[in-house]
């Protein structure tokens, strides 16, 4: 199974990365209503932070950023559960199936891969926030200065108490 396409299966909701069942169904290859009633029939391997259903808004939400099918034309008409990485991983051990373990495995690599990406993500503004922050010293002083510059009176009064300086070309004589 590719990762790629599984991580395009895995939606942020509730600052959770989850998966849809259906989704899942697909990947399991078995249909939705037959994924549900294995979880119903042991819902005490799922607690709220392995899963939980998502309201009608939150669906609504998803319907419109990523095209999910609408009831209307044939789509789902129940709000799906949303299963986060550890209720993914739940679900091999009630879905014994050859496809279920191998399509497992390819979840939570791909969990796994986002977590990393996320951690790296992380790294690198943390370190891009570190070097505006060196430049922003260093270069404060330069601003100042340039603020000071184009400050009209204090320009004014430099250059008109200033001595000139260099080479004096005498006045002739007519």
């Amino acid at each position: 199974m590719e990762l790629v396409v599984i991580q395009k299966k895995i939606y942020e909701i509730r600052g959770h990365r989850v998966m849809l069942d259906f989704d899942l169904a697909v990947l399991y290859k078995v249909e939705t209503r037959i994924l549900n009633q294995a979880v119903r029939r042991n819902l005490n391997r799922f607690p709220p932070d392995f899963m939980f259903q998502i309201t009608r808004d939150e669906l609504k939400n998803l319907k419109s950023q990523f095209v999910i099918s609408s009831s209307e034309w044939g789509g789902s008409r129940h709000v799906p559960f949303a299963f986060t990485e550890h209720g993914v991983t739940m679900l091999s051990s009630i879905l014994k199936s050859n496809t279920a373990v191998n399509v497992n495995i390819s979840i939570v690599r791909a969990f796994v891969m986002m977590r990393q990406l996320s951690v790296n993500y992380k790294e690198l503004v943390d370190k891009i926030t570190k070097l505006e922050d060196k430049y922003n010293k260093k270069f404060a002083d330069v601003y100042e200065a340039l603020d000071l510059l184009l400050q009209e009176n204090v320009a004014k009064e430099d250059f008109s108490k200033r001595r000139r300086i260099g080479y004096k070309i005498p006045k002739r004589k007519s």
